[in-house]
């Protein structure tokens, strides 16, 4: 079988899991008492080899068995959860991110495991050298025969469901002796039992039952609210599988099957439930209450399907081309002034709309996919350092447009490594100063209107100025004579130039004098802005604010000479008039005094050295243009109005260019520049 046609979707969801492999470690790190935990860990473990497997990437499928092993002594309390176990998990989950990286990339080599592989087994080996072969329990009456053990968690979960009102089963099915893949109509069994309730447990184990590990038959305990004669017809239409017997328990079965399991033994790792075989389990605990209630909730159906990028690109070129042509449509109406023609219009008009809503929505995700790679990198760079961080994350159900999301992460990066390595003191430090020996590094995302607001911020050491200052004199950013002047804001901008650092000695981390400039240079080319605020001894925060979607905006038309500019109205606070006796001279710029405020002018027709004659006015227009907390007029020679505009690239030869951030294609036909605030001047 040609399995290459399924590689990208191996790829997105080994990705997935080991997301989730990592995820679980750090909350098994900080609760490792809680064995809904892993549980967690154990299912994307036991997924992701049997999607390797299935893929023919051995090396994959062979550690993370092993891990399975390991985790499986953790599951049955055979091995208690330490900081040494932690770390090898972590490993593996390096090793198996390496491999996966090797095989979208075509690299034939094989990765050596040998090692880690050892260290996986020996530590199963620790825990579980004292135990015995579970003791098959006879039970009474109805359940006579029944091999599964069942434990507190077990019976918790029974208790609970006999609350709700729900069937318990206990079901053993039998496969056809000349059955040739016992495994895929075990498959079969789970999958159709999973459509009418929940299967909690089962004997052998799922694991073994997949691997073919079992003679003939099988037997797994069932949630259901449906009647015995349903469930038996739905087995009975599985080829090549009988049933051999189907029960109803009642609690005092089962509290007699514990008791004795008790006693009488101290059983291996519980048999692993339906989670095992890529299925959800019935019960929901809360993770934060291991031994509480258990809440019992049937999963909501969720049908999905993975779209590549590419096409979700080329629907919103063809929405892009429809609003192009929808303004094209709307002159020609104004300019013939057909009634029907502009009856039909507002009606494409909301289509329209409501279409590129409808797509936009498909393409926003969660920053929750750039956030969650956070929490194991502040975990690893804090241990290296001997600092102890705890990484605080809000608003990651905060959703951003996907070109966005993909080139946020290595700003983000820059600035939680810079937290970790200048912002954050050591413990000792911290404690002299009255400050939690613990850090706290928070990591927030919220929208605001059409942007999305992210910040990053520590409760650290802040920023020093005098240090900044002296450093930024050092560099020749400033004269001695500018130094009464500067403000602190004015400062703390020299901290984004290039090469400008304040690390006393070069680290792994910093000292290169790279990264703040390379972080607003990659903000400033999503059409973002970047802000930075700081009080010594108490902290920074770094503020970053982008734009919802970079594919179709809302832009206000300006004229200069016979060209026509965009201006993202994201970037416009306000249009005024003026006239020429309004200007002013302040050191050789022009100024206008606006509502009090000092407003510095700059033409956009010399600016972008437009060759047109001069048009003389009395009255010039004027665009208040916003970059962070600065503002700045355009003087330009006329008003348009406001458009809905689609941004197209201007290709590799024109990328680059200061204060150009696309192009748009006009109602008429004409090619119009959109401009850059934050780059223009």
């Amino acid at each position: 079988m040609d399995l290459s046609q399924y590689l990208d979707i191996f790829l997105v969801e080994a990705r997935e899991h080991l997301q989730n492999l990592s995820q679980g470690l750090l909350q098994l790190e900080q609760a490792p008492d809680n064995r809904k935990i892993v549980d967690e860990i154990f299912r994307s473990a036991h997924t992701l080899k049997g999607m390797a497997a299935t893929m023919g990437f051995d090396r994959i499928a062979e550690l993370t068995h092993d891990m399975e092993n390991l985790l499986s002594a953790l599951k049955g309390g055979h091995l208690r959860v330490n900081s040494a176990i932690i770390d090898l998990l972590f490993n593996c989950v390096d090793a198996l991110e390496e491999m996966v990286d090797a095989v979208e990339k075509g690299d034939q080599r094989q990765n050596d495991i040998s090692g880690l592989v050892g260290r996986l087994k020996q530590a199963g080996e620790g825990g579980t050298q004292s135990s015995t072969e579970p003791v098959v329990v006879p039970e009474p009456e109805a359940a006579a025969g029944m091999k599964i053990v069942l434990d507190n968690y077990d019976q918790a979960v029974l208790e609970e469901a006999w609350a709700q009102q729900f069937r318990v089963y206990h079901l053993v099915v039998a496969i056809s002796p000349v059955c040739l893949m016992k495994a895929v109509r075990a498959f079969m069994v789970f999958k159709s039992l999973e459509d009418m309730g929940e299967v909690i447990k089962s004997f052998p184990s799922a694991q073994d039952i997949e691997e073919e590990k079992f003679d003939a038959s099988f037997e797994l305990i069932v949630i259901s609210k449906c009647e015995q004669d349903i469930i038996a017809g739905a087995m009975e239409k599985i080829s090549e599988v009988s049933m051999v017997s189907l029960t109803g328990l009642e609690p005092s079965i089962t509290e007699v099957a514990a008791a004795k399991a008790a006693e009488e033994v101290v059983p291996k790792p519980p048999a692993t439930d339906l989670a095992e075989a890529s299925v959800e389990p019935a019960p929901k605990v809360d993770p934060d209450q291991a031994d509480g209630p258990i809440q019992i909730q049937k999963a909501r159906s969720h049908q999905t399907v993975r779209v590549d990028l590419e096409r979700l690109d080329n629907v919103m070129n063809l929405v892009g081309e429809l609003v192009i042509n929808k303004t094209r449509l709307a002159q020609i109406s104004s300019a013939h002034g057909i009634a029907e023609l502009h009856e039909t219009l507002e009606q494409v008009d909301r289509i329209t709309t409501d279409l590129q809503a409808v797509v936009m929505k498909i393409r926003m995700v969660p920053v929750e996919n750039v956030f969650n790679r956070f929490p194991r990198m502040v975990r690893d760079l804090a241990r290296e350092m001997g600092k102890e961080i705890n990484l605080i994350i809000e608003g990651k159900e905060t959703e951003l447009d996907r070109t966005v999301i993909d080139e946020i992460g290595d700003p983000l990066v820059h600035l939680i490594r810079n937290s970790v390595d200048h912002g954050v003191e050591d413990p000792a430090l911290r404690q002299k100063a009255g400050k939690p020996r613990v850090a706290s590094i928070k990591l927030a995302a919220r929208q605001e209107g059409n942007h999305v607001v992210i910040e990053v911020s520590d409760d650290g050491r802040g920023i020093d100025l005098e240090g900044v200052k002296a450093k930024a004199r050092e560099k020749g950013f400033y004269r001695d004579r500018e130094a009464g002047t500067m403000d602190d804001k004015t400062l703390l901008d020299f901290i984004f130039q290039p090469g400008f650092s304040t690390a006393k000695k070069v680290t792994d981390l910093s000292g290169r004098g790279v990264g703040l400039d390379v972080v607003r240079t990659k903000i400033e080319s999503l059409s973002g802005l970047i802000e930075l605020e700081t009080k010594p001894g108490e902290g920074t925060r770094f503020i970053i604010r982008l734009p919802l979607t970079l594919a179709i905006i809302q832009a206000l038309l300006i004229s200069v000479g016979s060209e026509t500019y965009a201006i993202p109205l994201s970037s416009v606070d306000e249009t005024t008039s003026i006239t020429p006796e309004d200007i002013k001279q302040v050191q050789n710029q022009d100024v206008v005094l606006l509502r009090g405020i000092v407003l510095p002018l700059v033409r956009l027709r010399e600016e972008l050295e437009v060759p047109d004659p001069v048009q003389i006015t009395q009255d010039l227009d004027v665009v208040v243009v916003r970059r962070g907390e600065k503002q700045v007029g355009l003087v330009v020679d006329s008003l348009i109005g406001q458009q809905e505009v689609v941004i197209k690239s201007v290709g590799r030869l024109l990328t680059g260019i200061p204060g150009i951030a696309g192009a748009t294609i006009l109602g008429n036909g004409q090619v119009s520049m959109i401009l850059d605030v934050g780059t223009l001047f």
